[in-house]
């Protein structure tokens, strides 16, 4: 491996994606830039460079400029991995607060507990979620429910959940997703209804949670997916609890009902064409 790309893999440990890391690296080395010139050395789109440096600005990473056109400048090594620490730190603080939340909201439900002893888990990352989710795929018997932002729309067209799906709905089984369906995840989302999923659309609900049957569930306590990887972070709670599952049925139900048509949804879209960068 040469030092370039170690660089660039000691980054991706630190939390960042690879073309955030290749970005800053650049930055770094060759100096300050503007989008065009930056996409056109990286090989790549100038949305796409935009998207990047907007993730790499949030992470405290990379300064812009205020005149226009703007210049982007890599901050310091130092300053950058001080920032980036403190950014997981604070999103670690989220996360724990967001289980208190739910332990909290667990409470004021006052869940009768099961017949059966059952069982909770944490889920990791990614990676984890598809791997038990896959077997629940197979196991199915009448329906599955999701709620889940536009990314996951990727993962589970490129990580063969779709295929699972399609195979559950040939079987007989029923499959609802509700959707916030942007852009970038019009062929995805296409993809799902062309396999027989019914979709539907809501504006940025900001949750997500699946549901096997009204018995196994799988609900994110934080899913601020950055980047398509397997090992990307997740903090997801798994449970065979019934009742919990019956409890976030019925709040699917109420957005299933809320939300519109996905094709209304794509028009719009496509009209409005893709965001500016």
């Amino acid at each position: 491996m040469d030092d370039e790309s170690d660089f660039v893999t000691r980054l991706i440990g630190f939390g960042l994606s690879e073309k955030e890391a290749r970005t800053y690296l650049h930055l770094l080395k060759y100096g300050p830039k503007t989008p065009s010139p930056l996409a056109k050395s990286l090989k790549t789109y100038r949305e796409d460079v935009h998207r990047t440096l907007t993730g790499l600005i949030d992470k405290g990473m990379v300064r812009p400029s205020l005149e226009a056109p703007t210049i982007y400048t890599a901050v310091d090594l130092d300053t950058a991995l001080g920032a980036a620490l403190n950014k997981q730190e604070s999103e670690l603080r989220e996360m724990e607060a967001r289980k208190q939340e739910l332990q909290e909201l667990s409470q004021k439900q006052r869940f009768q507990p099961s017949d059966q002893v059952s069982t909770f888990k944490i889920i990791k990352s990614m990676k984890e979620l598809i791997a038990v989710s896959m077997p629940l795929l197979d196991a199915l018997q009448e329906e599955w429910l999701i709620a889940a932002p536009a990314i996951l729309t990727v993962f589970a067209s490129l990580f063969g959940v779709n295929e699972a799906a399609s195979e559950f709905i040939k079987r007989g089984g029923k499959v609802r997703a509700i959707i916030d369906i942007s852009y970038q995840v019009i062929e995805p989302v296409r993809e799902m209804i062309s396999i027989g999923e019914e979709v539907r659309h809501i504006d940025q609900h900001g949750i997500m949670f699946v549901i096997f049957d009204k018995k196994i569930s799988i609900s994110a306590i934080n899913a601020e997916i950055k980047r398509i990887s397997l090992n990307a972070p997740v903090s997801g709670l798994w449970t065979d609890d019934p009742t919990y599952a019956q409890y976030l049925t019925s709040t699917f139900e109420m957005l299933w009902n809320q939300a519109i048509d996905p094709e209304e949804r794509i028009q719009q879209l496509l009209k409005e064409g893709p965001p500016e960068a």
